[in-house]
Formats: C-alpha cells, structure tokens, sequence
C-alpha cells in the first residue's frame, strides 16, 4: 500500500490553503467550523497511516481510499453547504489549472493560440519527389481538416501519403487503426480512416516530433507536413501547408488544373483570411476556452458579428469570393461544419444555430457537396474528439445526441446556392 504512505508525506508538504478549501473537521463532538491547517494535516495523515497498515486490506481500489478519507475528515454526512462550497473550489481551482495548460490565457483570461513553431516551404515549386512529403492530420481537428480538403480536392493520392492520428485518452495525438472503424459517416474516404504511422512507425505524434535530428519539446499538432527524406517536420501550420499542397506540387497532383488561390483573387483571399481567422476559426475557440465571463461576452459578441456579416454577404455571393470557391472557403467551411454539432453546445457560441443563418448553412451545403470534400468530413470523430476528450469542457464525457442538420442525410439536401451566382451573373 504504498500509495497511502506516499499520500502521507505528500500531507506535510501542503502549501497553506484558503479558508474555502478548509470545510468543517468532523469530530466525536460534531463538526468544528474552522479547524486549523494543522489539524486537517493530521487527521488525512492518520488516515494514510492506518491504510499503510494491518487494515490497508480495506481499501480494494482508490476510489475506496477516497470515501475513507472522506468520512474520517468530514463523517459520514457533509452538510450540503460545505459539500458544494468545497467541490466549488475544489473543480474551480482544478478546471483553471488545466485550462491554462490546455488553452493558455492572456492576462484578460482570454484565449491565446499559441504560434506554430515550424513554417518551412519547398525549395521550390515542384521540386518535391513522390512520397517524400508526408502529411500528419486528425479528421476531428479543424485545422487539419483544412488539409485534408485541400489534398482530397488535388487528388494527390500516395504522392503526399497520409497518416490519420486520433486523440488518445492522454490528451496526445496517436496511432490507433481500430478507432473508428465501425463510424457511422460512412462517406469519409478509406484512406482518411485513422491509420497506423505510415512514415516513421511511431505509436504517439509527439514520438514523430521527437524523432527528427536534436529532438523536440514543444507542442506536437496536427496537421504537420514531413520531409521523409531530411526526416524533419518542415511545417506545421495549417495555413501554410494549404497552400503548399494548392501549389507546389501541381506536377504530382491528378487535377494539377485546380488553382484554389487564383493570382487575381489573391487580395481578395487575404482580406478574407484576416477577417475569418479571428474572428470565426480563433473566435469558437475564445468562446470556449474563456476564463472569465468577461473574455467570453467579448469572445461571443466578435463571433456572431462577424457571422451576421458573413451572411449578409452570403446574400449575393455564392463563395466568399463572388462565383469562385478558395482557399478562403476551405477555412471558413471546417468551422461551419463543427458548428452546430459543437461549438453551439460545448463552446458555449448559443445566441444562434447556423441553421438559423439561410445563406451560412446553405453555403456550407454547398461546398460539402463538391466532389472530394464529404469524403474528408467525419461527425462521429469530430463528435468523440471534442466531447470525449475535452475533459475540462465536458467531465461526465456525455456526448449529446448529432444533430439533424449534421446528418449526411440533410447535408446532401439541395442548397439553392447555384441561384445566387446566377443573380450575380445576371446584374
């Protein structure tokens, strides 16, 4: 039982507490409303002492230890005042600790998206070899699923292979060819199905990270482009590998012919860019992952304007860019697909639904129907990797049940958005 005797010496090391953390003392005399630290200190290291003892065969799992602690501290029957006071402070102070390791704050407890730290491109277009670049996504991430369009759309095939990672139960990135097999998305491609590491045989993400020359240490994401030959992780931002895959390698792509970022809209894609990353991509994210009520109101309100706009613009453009569907659209598309399934509940983004929104949703319709998009979007991982491994977010791991509108089904309904460059066409 060495747990209990661990537990023990860990007692005497306790940094001093607030009085919230400190809940009634139940003694022979009833409860003792401010017990000193001291006597708390005690009292759970008797506790851990006669578990280390002749009747540590009492505890059969942790979860026994607990609710002998539990009782010995506080009795059998914590009134229901201190009960909630102390799980308050308790969870409170636990869920901004892993808040801020998940999502590190700024010092307004707003949502910071840290940098990424690799922003490598080819020497020059067209001078990959075949199979030497491999592309790391996650089918539940939406900045990997940016790629994953981008690559589907190109037909790129086995020239830029693919490893699909899943979100381990750690928290990390891994490799695990059985999750997912039995998806109900039945339209997601073969090849995105979560597969083994195809290009260094690694069980973890971070394991491929770590592999290349001096090692790593920063934070292991997807999506991430590899250079199997250099064996280093050449780049590791999303925004850059989309273009990257759009242009660069044009000579091994079957439809070499698809420009997603036409030179005369490329302004046009620019100003698009700066308005949706923030705004909409970053924007769910600052709703979600607020510290405080004030970093979250803010967060909200910049959200939907910037939706309210959009569909206002939706309006008389079929694409953000009049008739022409970009490397903008794929940006925008990945967040509007999670949108209602996700962010509306578990984000906390709930003054509207995107169903709420004509243009918005049938837009989104509208793209998911291009030939090689719904082959990448997979709703039951996006379901599982947000609501069963977001443990801040969501603790009990209840996913709530997918909504209509996330359905195959409903998303192959006809969109109308054809009318709309029609109308455009025809002024």
């Amino acid at each position: 039982m060495a747990l209990f005797a661990q537990a023990s010496s860990v007692v005497s090391t306790l940094p001093p507490l607030s009085t919230p953390f400190l809940p009634p003392l139940y003694t022979s005399q009833g409860y003792s409303a401010k017990p000193t630290m001291q006597q708390r200190r005690n009292r759970i290291a008797i506790c851990c002492e006669m578990g280390d003892g002749s009747n540590s065969s009492m505890w059969s799992s942790p979860a026994d230890f607990v609710k002998f602690l539990g009782q010995n501290l506080w009795g059998r029957n914590l009134p229901p005042g201190a009960l909630v006071s102390v799980v308050k402070e308790v969870w409170t102070t636990g869920w901004l600790t892993m808040m801020a390791q998940l999502a590190p704050p700024t010092d307004k407890k707003d949502y910071s998206r840290p940098t990424s730290q690799f922003r490598g491109r080819l020497p020059s277009p067209s001078s990959a070899k075949p199979g030497q670049y491999h592309l790391y996504v996650a089918l539940a991430c939406p900045w990997a699923h940016r790629t994953a369009i981008v690559h589907s759309l190109k037909r790129l095939g086995d020239a830029v292979p693919i490893s699909v990672a899943v979100p381990g139960s750690t928290g990390l990135w891994e490799f695990a060819p059985k999750v997912g097999v039995n998806s109900k998305s039945g339209v997601v491609a073969e090849r995105l199905r979560p597969t083994l590491d195809r290009a260094n045989g690694q069980k973890l993400v971070m394991d491929v990270y770590k592999s290349q020359q001096g090692g790593y240490n920063g934070r292991s994401t997807v999506p991430m482009l590899w250079d199997s030959l250099q064996k280093r992780v050449m780049n590791n931002e999303s925004s850059d590998i989309i273009e990257i895959l759009n242009s660069d390698f044009n000579h091994l792509a079957e439809n070499p012919d698809l420009d997603l970022a036409p030179a005369d809209l490329k302004s046009q894609i620019e100003e698009w860019n700066e308005f949706i990353y923030p705004n909409i991509n970053n924007g769910v994210y600052r709703c979600g992952f607020a510290q405080s009520q004030e970093a979250y109101d803010s967060a909200v309100e910049s959200l939907f304007n910037a939706l309210d706009k959009l569909e206002a613009h939706l309006a008389g453009s079929r694409y953000l860019c009049q008739d022409t569907f970009t490397l903008a659209d794929v940006r925008l598309f990945t967040t509007l697909f999670r949108f209602d399934a996700v962010y509306q509940i578990l984000f906390k983004c709930s003054k509207q639904k995107l169903k709420e929104y004509p243009n918005l949703e049938g837009y989104m319709r509208d793209i998911y129907q291009i030939p090689g998009v719904a082959s990448t979007c997979d709703m039951d991982a996006i379901m599982h990797g947000y609501y069963k491994v977001l443990f801040p977010l969501n603790p009990g791991g209840i996913s709530p049940a997918m909504p209509r509108v996330a359905d195959s089904a409903s998303l192959l309904e006809p969109h109308n958005r054809q009318k709309v460059a029609d109308l455009v066409v025809g002024q």
